[in-house]
């Protein structure tokens, strides 16, 4: 055969084959929803293990049992299946306890790009240093702890009818937190903290339903200093101090 035939051969094969790649990209079913800030491509259950069951955990945090706190440590134990299932009986979604992909879709909805959920903002839980420094901790770990406090937020806010929560004082800096006139050890130095006040809800409302929303620190009216507001923070054990709102250890 010709050389010329030969590539006229060759060039209808080629063509031929392109048409049938276009053919099975334009007929393959659609992608998996992804997400601009974490996607999740299992679903999890107990027993399960990684950064993706980490990432869970701090978008469930606001769901454990009254009192408790969920450990954000990348295993799905019994306390992560029932913060799980709290969470999809919270929005509506069948209770299996395992994360799926109903369960990722409504995570989806609830946060934006940078992680943080719908309704609450890093500006918003730092008021005092744009770059997270000069705390107790790493201007890292604060954030960290930030984005876990608004997860808590989220369900709370959720769970007492969805109506806004007004956060006057997050993250403090050591400068800010002197000015201030801070505790030396304040939670606020940590990023895991934020101080409430009236509006929507009573500051005793919020003392209550924080019990609920994995908060180990409650310090509400009654408390001193504390009149104006409800604070909450996830130390590392229980202390939970709003006399006057019934709310004690």
């Amino acid at each position: 055969m010709p050389r010329r035939a030969v590539r006229a051969v060759l060039a209808l094969v080629m063509v031929a084959a392109a048409v049938l790649v276009g053919t099975a990209v334009a007929t393959a079913g659609p992608a998996a929803p992804t997400d601009g800030c974490f996607t999740w491509n299992r679903d999890l259950a107990e027993g399960a293990s990684g950064d993706d069951v980490k990432q869970l955990q701090v978008r469930i945090s606001g769901y454990p049992a009254s009192g408790e706190v969920i450990s954000v440590d990348g295993k799905f134990g019994p306390a992560t299946k029932a913060a799980v299932s709290r969470f999809q009986k919270a929005y509506g979604i069948s209770e299996t306890g395992k994360a799926d992909a109903a369960t990722y879709k409504k995570i989806y909805e609830l946060q934006d790009d940078d992680c943080t959920p719908a309704h609450f903002s890093y500006a918003e839980l730092n008021n005092c240093n744009s770059d997270w420094s000069g705390g107790a901790v790493s201007a890292s770990e604060a954030k960290a702890n930030a984005l876990r406090t608004m997860w808590k937020l989220e369900a709370m806010r959720h769970a007492m009818g969805d109506k806004p929560l007004r956060v006057t004082s997050g993250f403090r800096s050591k400068a800010c937190n002197d000015q201030v006139g801070g505790a030396p050890s304040s939670r606020h130095l940590f990023g895991d903290s934020a101080d409430l006040g009236a509006g929507a809800h009573s500051l005793c409302a919020m003392a209550k339903e924080a019990r609920n929303r994995g908060f180990h620190g409650i310090l509400g009216p009654g408390f001193p200093a504390h009149d104006d507001h409800t604070h909450v923070d996830h130390r590392s054990s229980k202390y939970w101090d709003a006399p006057d709102c019934g709310v004690t250890n």
